[in-house]
């Protein structure tokens, strides 16, 4: 089942812009749980059809040997292909974001306000991971919808579905508040610099032809 990149009951996702939201009120409580309950099949819906594009061949769940599958390594670009990364040409947009395409997709490209399914690992500016939804579960957000990040946004909105790229996302397109170190995880302090691995699964109501 897909989780949501998403802020509720006063907590901050780790992706979030660093919005908090206040936590909802009691008389409204029954009726958000019968809301998550529908949007949780939904999802589980999404992720079933996202494994059968992957096994019928029509997007890329894994790529080239050079790129380890999330299933094995638990990594979206290995030592190999790190390497392979120094000869990859960087994009960088007006914004300062700066991204290499480890795998470029081909299908559908997201429109703004569209659910996206995706995995993604999360470094810091030292290269530490502190976040990975590879043996959890891929996680949906609406992207150009500021449910995370502006870099992170950003450099899914350009991707098609099947890409592997890695996003260098400056400070100032980052995280406005901290996060704070917890066990196996470094903390990230507020506008600095962070890396992510991100893969895009699937877009629902954006199907490629079969």
């Amino acid at each position: 089942m897909a989780q949501r990149l998403a802020v509720s009951n006063g907590t901050r996702a780790p992706f979030s812009s660093g919005v908090t939201r206040a936590a909802p009120r009691a008389a409204k409580l029954v009726c958000r749980a019968s809301s998550q309950q529908q949007q949780q099949q939904i999802n589980a819906g999404l992720l079933q059809k996202a494994a059968a594009f992957a096994a019928a061949g029509v997007i890329a769940l894994s790529g080239p040997a050079a790129f380890a599958a999330a299933e094995e390594g638990q990594l979206l670009c290995d030592a190999s292909c790190v390497s392979k990364l120094e000869s990859v040409p960087a994009v960088t947009t007006p914004s300062g974001l700066v991204y290499k395409d480890i795998i470029v997709g081909t299908g559908p490209q997201p429109i703004v306000g569209y659910q996206v399914v995706v995995n993604y690992i999360a470094m810091n500016d030292k290269g530490r991971e502190f976040e990975n939804s590879l043996g959890k579960a891929p996680f949906d957000v609406r992207v150009g919808a500021g449910q995370v990040i502006p870099g992170l946004d950003e450099g899914m909105l350009s991707m098609k579905v099947g890409g592997v790229r890695r996003l260098y996302i400056p400070g100032e397109l980052a995280f406005p508040k901290p996060l704070k170190a917890a066990a196996g995880r470094p903390s990230v302090p507020a506008n600095t610099p962070v890396v992510f691995d991100v893969q895009l699964l699937y877009i629902p109501g954006l199907e490629a032809d079969e």
